[in-house]
């Protein structure tokens, strides 16, 4: 339950990054607030990256919890733990932003996947 959650919430995340990277004028909702409306080139390619990677924890994620390849849940035990770790430096630069948009959005996306990965990884 708590890995389907956590699933929702990144693949929402990953919506978002996507369009940004296809010059949705959301700029301001990301990166600080700095670059209000659509996202200069190179930041659309650290949007699509960032997808690439919100793909990899939500891949953690659903092995530890056993969701998906079981082959590979040994392998997710250390790696869990990574989830973890880049979810609580996540949760504080979105909580220390300048942008106010997102502390209110973003900073309780991430404070509840970092909730759900500490649940992930201590249950399994």
């Amino acid at each position: 339950m708590v890995a389907s959650i956590a699933g929702i919430l990144l693949l929402l995340v990953a919506l978002f990054q996507l369009c940004l990277a296809c010059g949705a004028p959301w700029g301001g909702l990301a990166k600080g607030g700095k670059y209000p409306g659509k996202l200069p080139f190179r930041l659309r390619i650290a949007a699509l990256v960032q997808l690439v990677l919100l793909a990899f924890i939500a891949l953690i994620i659903f092995i530890r919890a056993g969701m998906m390849l079981p082959d590979y849940l040994d392998s997710s035990r250390m790696a869990i733990w990574g989830v973890v770790v880049f979810m609580s430096v996540s949760s504080m630069l979105n909580l220390i932003t300048p942008s106010k948009w997102e502390r209110r959005i973003w900073a309780p996306v991430v404070l509840l996947l970092l909730i759900c990965s500490v649940v992930v990884a201590g249950s399994a």
